[in-house]
Parts: structure tokens; C-alpha cells; sequence
């Protein structure tokens, strides 16, 4: 499938947040990596301010919730997740310190040293990790915290194939020491970095998927673009079952220090 470049480009926006809105989270993850990285870090209070960036629909963001006492600020660029993400925290009664609101990544609503904790699973290389790193740290007070996990290279060199494929889709990825590098460089103190167990990708990413796509053809049904689309998802799973020990999610948390 030489032209899967091709087709993720063909693919609108809202297309792609359509499909995603009907599925729990919109990448590898689990409640159990949430609650790990959750476990590094301190100081924590009922006070504390808290934004999830790039939040989807808010799996992830409600687990934060029923952990930690603080106000949550989910932020995302798609309405239709945001509308999802504030039913959600209604079916769970955390309306009082949870809210989902649209905005960029890249002007975030926020002031300066406001933040106790930015949080991003998944979803900084749309600013890219180094950028991400830089231009949110001053929003977050010394002494607070950034937690993300990001798509990694495992080792140096990996065959021809997977680089290939992934360097397409996350043009910026690299190997762990050089992203804890960038995270001391932005002015952090790397606290821990682990990476994501299988699971998060079988169990909590691509079983939920089989349920997404059947409502997804059944919706556009007759579309080619829509079957372009699951086929696409395929071959996504068929690769990381092929290479998985050269590539996956790593969770990076790192705590802000005084200048």
C-alpha cells in the first residue's frame, strides 16, 4: 500500500473526528498509563489548575478527574469531541471543576505560570514535541508539571519499511534520550519516561476500533473515500503488529524549573 500518504491527506478533518467521536479514546493509552503517569507527580491540591491539550473526547481527562481534586480545562480543536467530553463530565457529575473547551494548541487560553499540570496524551506532535515543550512551559508554574506521551522510536536504526511509514505521518519522531534531551533543554527536569505497554494498542486502541469502523461504512455507506479510510486503519494495525518492537508510545513527564 505504497499511497497510504495519499490517502490520509484525502481525509477531511471532520471526517476524521467523526469517526473518532464514536470510539473511547483516539489513540494507544489505557486508565492503568494514565493513573502510572498520574503517580509521578506531587502536590497536587484542591487548588490546583489542570489542562488536558488535545483532550478528544476525554477518556483519558475523566480518569484524571475521579484521581486528583483540582479544576481540569480539556482543551481540543473539534467541536464534536468537545460536545462528547462535556456530556461525559455531566454523566459523571464533575461539572463543578471539569470543562472541555474548543481552542489551539498553539495560543492557548491560559496565563502565564497559571498552571499546576498540562497534561497531552497523544497529541503534542500536532504542535510537534519540541515547539509543544517550548511554548507551553510558560504557562505552567515552577514547580508544576508536564505529562505527554508521544510516538517514539525504540532504537536507532529500524528497517526501511516502518521508517518510511512513520516518518510520514509524524515527520519529528525520535528515540527517547534525544526527546529527554529537548525536555531539559525547554527548562525541565526529566522526572520519569516509560513506555506504553502492548495493551494500550491491542486492548484500548484496536479491538475498540472493529466497533467504530462498522458504524463508520454503515454511515457512509457506498463512500469510497469512508472504505479508503478503515482500509487505511488496517494496514495502521498491520504494522505496528509487524514492528512494534522498534516503535510505540512513551510517556514523558517532566516538572518545570525556576529560570
Amino acid at each position: 500500500m505504497s499511497n497510504e500518504n495519499k490517502l490520509i491527506h484525502k481525509f477531511d478533518f471532520n471526517f476524521i473526528c467523526d469517526f473518532f467521536s464514536t470510539t473511547k479514546r483516539q489513540g494507544p493509552g489505557s486508565p492503568e498509563v494514565t493513573l502510572k503517569a498520574l503517580s509521578f507527580i506531587d502536590n497536587l491540591t484542591d487548588k490546583s489548575l489542570i489542562a488536558d491539550i488535545g483532550c478528544g473526547t476525554g477518556g483519558q481527562t475523566m480518569t484524571l478527574a475521579e484521581h486528583v481534586e483540582g479544576k481540569i480545562t480539556g482543551l481540543d480543536l473539534f467541536p464534536k469531541f468537545l460536545d462528547i467530553f462535556n456530556e461525559n463530565v455531566k454523566e459523571l457529575n464533575l461539572q463543578d471543576r471539569v470543562k472541555g473547551i474548543v481552542g489551539s494548541m498553539d495560543n492557548l487560553p491560559f496565563q502565564n505560570e497559571e498552571l499546576d499540570l498540562i497534561w497531552s496524551e497523544g497529541a503534542i506532535y500536532n504542535i510537534g514535541f519540541e515547539r509543544g515543550l517550548n511554548e507551553w512551559c510558560k504557562f505552567l508554574k515552577t514547580g508544576g508539571y508536564i505529562a505527554v506521551s508521544d510516538i517514539s522510536w525504540f532504537t536507532e536504526k529500524r528497517p526501511a519499511e516502518i521508517e518510511n511509514y512513520c516518518m510520514k505521518k509524524f515527520p519529528e519522531m525520535d528515540t527517547i534520550p534525544y526527546k529527554v534531551a529537548q525536555i531539559q533543554k525547554a527548562g525541565y527536569i526529566p522526572v520519569t519516561t516509560f513506555i506504553l505497554p502492548e495493551n494500550c494498542w491491542t486492548e484500548h486502541y484496536f479491538a475498540p476500533l472493529i466497533r467504530a469502523q462498522e458504524l463508520f461504512l454503515d454511515k457512509y455507506a457506498g463512500s469510497k473515500i469512508a472504505k479508503e479510510f478503515v482500509a487505511f486503519q488496517h494496514y495502521d494495525e498491520e504494522i505496528y503488529h509487524k514492528y512494534k518492537e522498534f516503535y510505540g508510545y512513551v510517556f514523558f513527564i517532566a516538572k518545570k524549573i525556576g529560570q
